[in-house]
């Protein structure tokens, strides 16, 4: 599946943000947004993912796989998303948290395939587990396979390593990267560190889209 976007355009309060942004993302390819503070990249996913909200204005085509998703609901679009911070409930363990986005299915089909998940990860029996009993690594790879166990047919990184020591950082940006090639959908990245971006990924610049 790809995503596309067709003239783009951001706006607030009469001011633009992005302007005239068309690219095209396919399945098991990477686009890397990056740009300064304020150039609209955040508001861009925001659209991209159905939550962009007044007084934020956006025009455009959004197309996954051929599908047009103008007024289609969040939770309809199959677009996965991952931030900085990795959002997991705390009160819940490791194995909830993942079963949270797991499709309808039986419970042993459900926790089978949360469990094999984990066993992927490198995180084998963590599934008893609270987050908080979590190292930041681990949290980020329980976090990734969450949106991954939702099966989407695309997926948004919002400055997912930004929180990372730097050593951590490597660690995860090869795990999140060599995960999701395997799994062939459309990433967008937005980031706005250079070493983030993956080899072979496009690289786009908000600032020349203002």
């Amino acid at each position: 599946m790809s995503l596309e976007l067709d003239h783009v355009s951001i706006s607030v309060r009469g001011r633009t943000l992005v302007r005239d942004l068309s690219a095209t993302i396919a399945p098991g390819r990477v686009l890397a947004l990056m740009g300064a503070s304020g150039s609209g990249k955040s508001s861009l996913l925001a659209w991209i993912a159905g939550t962009l909200e007044p007084p934020l204005e956006a025009r455009g085509t959004l197309r996954l796989n051929g599908r047009d998703l103008a007024g289609v609901p969040i939770q309809q679009r199959r677009i996965g998303l991952l931030f900085q911070d990795d959002l997991l409930f705390p009160h819940m363990s490791v194995r909830d948290n993942l079963l949270f986005a797991v499709p309808a299915g039986t419970r042993a089909a459900r926790v089978q395939a949360a469990e094999h998940a984990l066993d992927e990860a490198g995180l084998a029996g963590f599934g008893e587990r609270m987050p908080g009993s979590l190292s930041g690594g681990q949290r980020s790879r329980v976090s990734l396979l969450r949106a991954l166990l939702a099966e989407p047919a695309a997926l948004l990184l919002d400055e997912p390593f930004g929180k990372l020591d730097t050593a951590l950082r490597e660690q995860m940006r090869q795990f999140t990267f060599a995960t999701l090639a395997a799994r062939q959908v459309p990433v967008l990245l937005v980031t706005h560190d250079a070493a983030d971006v993956p080899v072979g990924a496009r690289t786009l610049r908000l600032d020349d889209h203002a």
